[in-house]
C-alpha cells in the first residue's frame, strides 16, 4: 500500500481558535472541514511545504521557525495510508483569505468535534483541546 505524507498546520488566533477550512466541491472527501496543509513535493522539508501551502490556500507568509510540530495522524484509506504531521503556528504575516474557494471558520479547540472531518483529522483533535485547555 502506498504511504502518502502530507502536512497540516493548526493556525491559532490571538483568541485561542483555530482556523479550518472546508473542502471545495469536486474534491475528495468534499465538504468535510480539515486544518489547512498538502502535499509534500519531491525534494521538500515538511516545513517547506507548510509555508508553500499556506501561501497558496490562504495568502499568507510563515517563518519556520513559528511552526512548531504538535503530533501527526496515520490513517489506513482504502487506497493508500495517510501520515500526517500536524504542526502549531501562532504567528504569521498577512490577513487569512480563502484562496481555492475553500470556506474558512475559526474555531474554539473544543468545538472542533461539531464538525465532520476526514477520518485523519479527527486524532489531532485532543492534542488540540489539550495544548489550548
Amino acid at each position: 500500500m502506498k504511504i502518502l505524507t502530507v502536512v497540516a498546520c493548526a493556525l491559532i488566533d490571538a483568541d485561542k481558535r483555530i482556523l479550518i477550512a472546508q473542502r471545495p466541491k469536486g474534491k475528495a472527501l468534499a465538504g468535510l472541514w480539515e486544518f489547512p496543509g498538502g502535499k509534500i513535493d519531491a525534494g521538500e522539508r515538511p516545513e517547506q511545504a507548510l509555508i508553500r501551502e499556506l501561501r497558496e490556500e490562504l495568502a499568507i507568509d510563515v517563518k519556520e521557525a513559528c511552526l512548531a510540530p504538535l503530533t501527526f495522524t496515520s490513517h489506513a484509506y482504502p487506497d493508500f495510508h495517510l501520515l500526517m504531521p500536524l504542526y502549531v503556528c501562532r504567528r504569521w504575516e498577512g490577513i487569512v483569505m480563502a484562496q481555492e474557494n475553500q470556506a474558512l471558520k475559526w474555531v474554539l479547540a473544543r468545538d472542533l468535534r461539531g464538525y465532520a472531518m476526514p477520518p485523519a483529522d479527527e486524532p489531532l483533535i485532543a492534542p488540540l483541546i489539550e495544548l489550548l485547555a
